[in-house]
């Protein structure tokens, strides 16, 4: 694919998640930093004018609440700073979104998730509801994560860490883009993209701007396109990896991801007439609704060794896993409940739901039905 056939299928995307991050939206003093956020709300006024559906993700509460209050931004590694923070910067932050959306004649809503809202099937189906009334009804749902009361951070099953559905709002941008089947998600920083060094750069030293260059097409996520990423910026709680990580989840639900430079003015004006800017991730093989949920949101409560045959059958013959092929439990679970599949060298292959309790299963009993076994590579 080159930018033509990119640039189609953006200029022909009809329902869009656009994800601010706190760099975007907030300026040095923990203000809202209207001289980079009015030609967003512009872009995306024009985007609706045009019978686009558009979501916009938006960080920035945080930021707001620590102005507001006069605290350092040291005062942020507390969690309960932060909370207070956002209970006291969501307002200034939808004030100040409402008030330059009602210059555009655009009508708002907000919309405030915590991770359960994601990995609860009947939530997650009942918030996709819910999104899609307000999408017919023409108006532009502003999201973010609720952190008055969400303490989304690394978790650990089995001794193994993995993160919550989500930590940040780069990762909540996809999943949201996932659950409403999105065209495309454009995710809007301080950087022009994914940068690569031109030439040689001294090991872990950031190539500088003059010798770096942005990578304008991804296909596929591999560790050496993850090594390119740095940590998290300096307000903000991603960085280029989750933004990776978002853009590959936006890719396995068969959509385009564009990392771009929110500081360049019209940049989504750009992005949307199909003009080359920042990077684009191409999209891959779709996985369907439910195998999606599983594979990225919803909440897994047990875990399962699996056999060498085991392992084979479930990524290679696409077979349901049987009790008989399981080698021990690190984690007991329920009847339906999410499992995580992890093969004898303790990495993680699958998800599924269980048929029944851990305690209830039986030798030769299908533990797993192949339907609701979702692999996390990508399946042939």
């Amino acid at each position: 694919m080159d930018w033509n056939e990119a640039g189609k299928q953006l200029r022909a995307a009809r329902r869009v998640v656009i994800k601010l991050g706190t760099s975007t939206v907030t300026g040095e003093q923990g203000e809202l930093c209207i001289e980079r956020v009015q030609p967003i709300v512009k872009s995306i006024a024009r985007l609706m004018q045009e019978r686009r559906q558009v979501v916009l993700i938006s960080s920035g509460a945080v930021g707001l609440g620590r102005g507001l209050l006069g605290l350092h931004p040291s005062r942020l590694k507390d969690m309960a700073v932060k909370q207070a923070c956002a209970a006291a910067g969501q307002s200034l932050l939808m004030e100040g979104y409402k008030r330059l959306f009602d210059q555009c004649g655009v009508k708002v809503a907000q919309v405030l998730l915590t991770e359960e809202d994601f990995s609860n099937w009947t939530r997650y189906s009942n918030l996709r509801r819910t999104m899609e009334k307000l999408l017919s009804f023409g108006v532009l749902p502003i999201v973010n994560e609720n952190d008055t009361v969400s303490t989304a951070e690394l978790e650990s099953i089995g001794g193994q860490t993995r993160t919550a559905a989500f930590s940040d709002n780069d990762r909540l941008a996809a999943l949201v883009m996932s659950g409403l089947e999105a065209d495309a998600l454009v995710l809007l920083t301080n950087v022009s993209g994914l940068l690569r060094s031109k030439g040689k750069e001294k090991p872990g030293k950031k190539p500088a701007s003059s010798a770096a260059e942005v990578l304008p097409f991804v296909e596929r996520i591999t560790p050496e396109l993850k090594a390119l990423a740095a940590g998290p910026s300096q307000h903000g709680r991603g960085g280029m990896i989750t933004k990776i990580e978002a853009a590959e989840i936006a890719m396995r639900c068969g959509g385009l991801a564009v990392i771009a430079n929110g500081k360049v003015p019209a940049i989504l004006d750009a992005i949307f007439r199909g003009e080359p800017a920042g990077t684009v991730f191409l999209p891959a093989k779709r996985l369907k609704g439910k195998k999606r949920w599983l594979a990225y949101a919803a909440g897994v409560r047990g875990r399962v060794v699996v056999d060498a045959g085991a392992h084979r059958a479930v990524t290679q013959g696409k077979a349901s896993l049987l009790a008989s092929g399981v080698l021990r439990v690190d984690r007991e679970f329920g009847a339906m409940d999410v499992v995580s599949l992890v093969d004898m060298h303790g990495r993680e292959f699958a998800r599924g739901i269980a048929n029944c309790a851990s305690e209830e299963r039986q030798k030769g009993q299908v533990l797993f039905t192949r339907d609701n076994i979702v692999l996390l590579q990508a399946e042939a």
